[in-house]
């Protein structure tokens, strides 16, 4: 089933005042100079998917300069109009609806409304700490994984609390091995539910994300990912038991699956210290469209795919391939943002179907034809 976005209405969001736009159920290109807020378009959808932005997810750093709220409108289609709407007041509750109706926890929206953003920012899933690879794992799974969502609520609240228990033992020089024990117990119950499903995650993404990097790269490079975790080498409660001494002074919990990471590779290297600025942004093309087409074997549903600035340091080729590639109708539909709108018109010119571009300079529409 295709998911498609008809309309979106915003107000006082970034640099938008009140600004409604009108999409095409394929492709969408924005175009604009750098500041123009096309970008913005792409985060005001990626609120509509996740419930919070992913270039700044501090809501109120979104609020348009001098005003107290933002809101974001989205009219959508999914065998039937739906409605999602996300509102925020400085100094108040968020609030998210479906259809008017407002969810009670925002963690209940998660996956109804299946969105991939591929964006220069991916950049820190390579560059960065392991959190945000393990974030990035998480969010997939999760998008049609309930269950797993919660256990992971679940076990940040145990972890959490587990922690502030080292620092009380640690700052009042006491130690209550019994109470230490029921949490032990509770985050090795949650991390072992967390290490097996993403244990299998990696067994199902791995070779989907190796085709389509096989393709993308034509064939030029070798990547791979691979799970790493403390819990692969035993059960946690030896580990964690092990590793009091060094928790009790660092104030901290040293185990568990929270630690846990993607090795990522290509042509043997690790893609962070060796992989090229090219390699680097392939292999992250790779990763996004990976998850698209697990997310969509897995609900049946097809997400929009929003491409920002994805053609910057991309050679001519691969350039090609790639258009062609989501162009296929294995995909829905399409939001591409560029500062060049005659850039994309080339890029787009032989793909022989419609679309619509938005040029955020005076925000005209226009319909450009099958050429």
């Amino acid at each position: 089933m295709d998911l498609t976005l008809k309309s979106l209405h915003l107000v006082n969001f970034k640099n938008h005042r009140e600004t409604r736009f009108d999409f095409d159920s394929r492709i969408n290109c924005i175009t604009g100079m750098n500041g123009s807020g096309k970008t913005n378009v792409l985060e005001a959808i990626y609120y509509l998917s996740f419930c919070k932005g992913y270039f700044n997810p501090q809501d109120a750093q979104n609020v348009l300069h001098g005003e107290e709220y933002f809101s974001i409108r989205g009219e959508s289609d999914r065998g039937g109009p739906v409605a999602v709407s996300c509102a925020v007041q400085k100094g108040q509750r968020k609030r998210f609806k479906k259809d008017d109706k407002e969810y009670e926890r925002l963690a209940d929206h998660i996956g109804s409304f299946p969105v991939v953003i591929i964006s220069p920012y991916d950049v820190d899933l390579i560059r960065e700490g392991s959190e945000e690879r393990r974030k990035f794992v998480d969010m997939v799974i999760s998008l049609d994984d309930r269950d797993y969502l919660n256990t992971i609520i679940d076990y940040n609240r145990a972890l959490s609390q587990r922690n502030n228990l080292l620092k009380y033992f640690w700052a009042n020089r006491t130690m209550d091995k019994t109470q230490l024990g029921l949490w032990n117990e509770q985050l090795c119950h949650l991390g072992a539910k967390v290490y097996a499903r993403r244990a299998s995650f990696f067994e199902e993404f791995r070779p989907i994300f190796k085709e389509i990097q096989s393709a993308v790269s034509l064939g030029r490079d070798d990547a791979d990912i691979h799970y790493r975790s403390q819990l692969s080498e035993g059960d946690m409660l030896p580990q964690l038991e092990a590793a009091l001494d060094k928790e009790m002074a660092r104030h901290h919990t040293l185990v568990g699956t929270h630690k846990d990471d993607m090795l990522m590779t290509v042509n043997g290297h690790a893609v962070k210290k060796f992989g090229s600025q090219g390699q680097q942004k392939t292999f992250l093309i790779a990763m996004k469209l990976a998850q698209f087409q697990f997310i969509k074997a897995k609900t049946g549903l097809k997400p929009l795919l929003l491409l920002d600035d994805v053609f910057d340091k991309i050679d001519d080729e691969r350039v090609a391939y790639m258009v062609d590639l989501v162009s296929e109708q294995k995909f829905g539909q399409i939001f591409i943002t560029d500062t060049s709108k005659e850039r994309l018109g080339r890029v787009l010119s032989d793909i022989g179907e419609s679309y619509n571009t938005i040029e955020l300079t005076n925000l005209k529409s226009e319909k450009v034809e099958e050429g």
